[in-house]
Formats: structure tokens, C-alpha cells, sequence
């Protein structure tokens, strides 16, 4: 049976919508601001926003350099990918820390030394305490894979799956005391299928991430410049 031009018309807009993606706020534009601004990336895990931070740098789409990689695990992948791209990393063992604020003090003098000016968590699986948000106040930002305020906290992704609800994605925040509840500062909303495992769901939210978080970094970046020479 052939089928009407304008049927087919819709089928394809509800199948292009269905699998479309929405970021908000989206700005057709990246944000422009010089100089360069001076990053400091926490990372635990596989390091995969971290890379896609240094290749948004190497391809001109985010101007930044990157101080330091600080890891908390000696074991987290983002190191190889640091050795990879010859960018200065630091191991900071939380394990061989009496507590967490020495852990966190550890890690603040590093950034200091460095005269970092944004720190992103990226992948970073530690709490961190009110001495490194107060030093960096709006100038410490987290990624998280969820839409925010839902399924904060940890495996927000299974949290999703659990729910049945239809829709998630991920959020860049600025970091406060209470965990995952800063304010927001970029999202991306992806669907869920009927047939997602938790690793094909993580695979499509990764994707946004890797698109969201450095224009997220360079919003926050150039409010930092305003600022400066507001302040001028």
C-alpha cells in the first residue's frame, strides 16, 4: 500500500523528534572572552570529559588551558589520557589522607600553587568540602548525569532506569555544600528507549555531556572576565 506524501512527512518529524536531543540554555554561538582562562580538572574515573575538554581546547572551541589534572585514584584512566596529551597531573590519594579535609586542603594548595582560576569536577567521585567551594566560589562546577534537581547522588543513571520515568540527561552546576544542588547552568535532556541497558543510556548521556560541559566552562569563563574588570 503506497504511502501519502504527508504521512510520511510526519512519520519522519516524530521519528527525527523522537530522537532528537534538547540542550537549554543553547546559545548558537560560544561564548567569547580572553585571556585564556586557567583550568584546574578533578577527575576519578575514565576521564572522558576530560579528554573532550583538551580536544575542545585543541580544536579553538574553548579558550582555556589546563593547569593540572588531579586524580584521586591512582588506578583512574583519566592519567593515561593526561600522558597522552601532555597535559601536568597529579595524584592526590585520598586513601592515604587521616580525613577529608586533608584531603581537600591537599588539593586546594595544588590549585592555588597554580593559580588555577576554574575548577571543573569532572568525573570527580569525592565530596568536596566548604574550604575548596568558599575559595572558589562561582568558580567550581560539577557535571552530572541527570536533570537536576532529580536523582541526585550516586548511579543517577540506574536511579532514572529504576523511576521508569522517560526522559533524563545531564546538568552542569556550580557546586555548594549540599550535594548536586547548585545553580544550574547548562542541561541537556535525552530520552530513554524501551530498549536501553543502563550502559546504552550512559553511552547517550556521555555524548551530551562531551558536548555541554565545555560550554558550560566557557559561560562561566567569560562570567569570570566580566567580572574581573568589573571589579577593575
Amino acid at each position: 500500500m503506497k504511502q501519502d506524501k504527508n504521512e510520511y512527512k510526519q512519520n519522519k518529524l516524530s521519528y527525527d523528534l523522537k530522537e532528537q536531543s534538547l540542550i537549554s540554555p543553547f546559545d548558537s554561538t560560544i561564548p567569547l572572552y580572553s585571556p585564556k582562562i586557567r583550568l584546574g580538572i578533578l577527575a576519578s574515573g575514565n576521564g572522558s570529559n576530560f579528554e573532550y575538554i583538551v580536544k575542545s581546547i585543541k580544536n579553538k572551541q574553548l579558550n582555556a588551558d589546563i593547569s593540572i589534572l588531579i586524580v584521586n585514584n591512582p588506578n583512574c584512566l583519566a592519567i593515561k589520557k593526561a600522558i597522552k596529551y601532555k597535559i601536568p597531573f597529579v595524584i592526590i590519594n585520598h586513601r592515604e589522607c587521616s580525613s577529608r579535609f586533608e584531603h581537600d586542603m591537599l588539593v586546594m594548595k595544588k590549585l592555588e600553587e597554580l593559580s588555577v582560576e576554574l575548577v571543573v569536577m569532572a568525573g570527580w567521585m569525592r565530596i568536596v568540602g566548604e574550604e575548596i567551594i568558599n575559595g572558589f566560589k562561582n568558580r567550581l562546577i560539577n557535571i552530572h548525569p541527570s536533570l537536576l534537581p532529580s536523582f541526585k547522588g550516586v548511579d543517577a543513571i540506574q536511579q532514572a532506569i529504576d523511576k521508569r520515568v522517560t526522559i533524563t540527561g545531564c546538568t552542569v552546576h556550580y557546586v555548594q555544600k549540599e550535594v548536586d544542588s547548585g545553580s544550574i547552568i547548562i542541561q541537556a535532556a535525552v530520552p530513554i528507549k524501551e530498549q536501553d541497558s543502563k550502559e546504552t543510556l550512559k553511552k547517550r548521556i556521555q555524548d551530551m555531556e562531551h558536548i555541554i560541559l565545555p560550554l558550560a566552562i566557557s559561560k562561566v569563563a567569560k562570567n569570570i572576565r566580566t567580572s574581573l574588570k568589573d571589579n577593575k
